[in-house]
């Protein structure tokens, strides 16, 4: 499997430091970032998973632990709107250029604004998908955060 992608081009051209990885994807799974965290026997709340979202009726990216949910209404607040809502699958690849299951905040086709769940960053090192199922990168959160011009607020649900 190739680790080319136009995440690990954007994070190259960025001067980010990552390492690729890569496991066995399984289609169906209804849980990505958790059977990937398992596959590379890393804690699920180091794996960052990525979930494209509507704003205000704009299309936003936030990137969260793989172990947590979105509270929409912290959403809503990150990004300044009243209301946000989960993207439906379909627009969301479209928008991106990614499957399912490989989307990835870096890379992406159309640049929307980027939020990171602010728990995330006091990691060293974290796994955010890079663009295809089955290849995730290992990398400084706060280096991803950066290179995407990304804000971080609360924006999991607690619990």
């Amino acid at each position: 499997m190739s680790t080319g992608t136009p995440a690990t081009r954007f994070l190259a051209s960025a001067n980010v430091a990552f390492r690729a990885v890569e496991y066995d994807y399984h289609p169906g799974h209804d849980r990505v970032a958790l059977q990937a965290a398992e596959a590379l026997g890393l804690p699920p709340g180091l794996l960052l998973k990525t979930l494209m979202v509507e704003v205000g009726g704009k299309p936003a990216c936030t990137v969260l632990p793989g172990d947590r949910t979105l509270s929409m209404k912290r959403v809503a607040a990150a990004f300044g709107a009243k209301a946000a809502a989960m993207m439906p699958p379909e627009k969301a690849e479209r928008l991106t250029g990614y499957h399912t299951g490989g989307i990835s905040p870096f890379g992406q086709r159309r640049r929307v604004p980027v939020a990171f769940e602010a728990s995330a960053l006091g990691f060293d090192e974290v796994g955010i998908n890079g663009g295809k199922r089955g290849l995730i990168l290992l990398l400084s959160p706060e280096a991803a955060r950066a290179a995407l011009g990304a804000t971080a607020a609360p924006l999991c649900a607690e619990g």
